[in-house]
């Protein structure tokens, strides 16, 4: 199975399986960090922007909206929620933007979607090569030597008539720059079960390996996991926050 492929088949579903996520306080999170740290000015870009709903929030706040993602018919969904927006459907890795932006995003952990160090690696240089000066780069991330492997929580909710259960935890070996995300997936209608797994690939690496690739090209601050409060990372929390300023 291609690894967008699950997203391309429940693309429509991508919300509910995201249901219990505050996209209202992260993307106001990230706008606090914005005012704080970042240009004032407000063309903004998320990466990985799925169905859009942090852009949503953005376009509230008064930014002018741009959004990113590998695949379409997220974008389909994204552009009926924001149609102020504009979407392109690319590849973070390979960012290629006309205007330079002010702020970009990359939120729900997607920043893992590039599968190995070099293709981070790609995305943080087009990334810088799209931001202006003294713009933010804005995201989460992962220690992988945090990860314990363990099955993630089971959600369950009902929607039109169907019964979903959904279910993702972070999987990683203990060795190498790869690791996976795992989804489960599960819709009963009328008693009939239909089941979706799909075992994603993403980058493994420490958040000293991500702050040694960052720092050639922005100002780094880490803060911790928490979108209500602005706070310095604790060293041994296994999730963070980062924010580069460019040179």
């Amino acid at each position: 199975m291609p690894s967008t492929a699950l997203y391309t088949d429940l693309s429509s579903y991508y919300d509910l399986m995201c249901a219990d996520i505050n996209y209202q306080e992260q993307s106001a999170y990230v706008r606090r960090l914005h005012d704080l740290l970042g240009n004032k000015g407000k063309d903004y870009l998320d990466l990985a922007c799925g169905t859009g709903p942090h852009l949503r929030h953005f376009i509230d706040f008064g930014y002018t909206a741009t959004g990113v993602d590998i695949n379409q018919p997220m974008l389909d969904i994204a552009q009926l929620r924001c149609p102020e927006a504009q979407f392109t459907q690319q590849d973070m890795s390979h960012l290629n933007m006309v205007t330079q932006m002010d702020l970009i995003s990359c939120f729900l952990y997607s920043i893992h979607y590039n599968q190995s160090i070099a293709a981070l690696t790609e995305c943080i240089t087009s990334v810088h090569r799209a931001l202006k000066p003294g713009g933010l780069f804005c995201f989460n991330a992962v220690d992988k030597s945090t990860i314990d492997n363990r099955d993630g929580i089971k959600r369950q909710l009902t929607h039109d008539d169907s019964d979903f259960s959904f279910q993702s935890n972070w999987y990683y070996c203990g060795e190498g720059d790869l690791q996976q995300l795992q989804l489960s997936i599960e819709r009963t209608t009328n008693g009939i079960t239909e089941q979706w797994r799909d075992h994603h690939p993403m980058v493994a690496l420490t958040f000293a390996q991500l702050q040694q690739l960052l720092e050639p090209y922005f100002e780094v601050h880490i803060f911790a996991h928490d979108y209500q409060r602005i706070t310095p990372w604790e060293n041994s929390a296994g999730n963070a926050f980062f924010v580069g300023i460019k040179h």
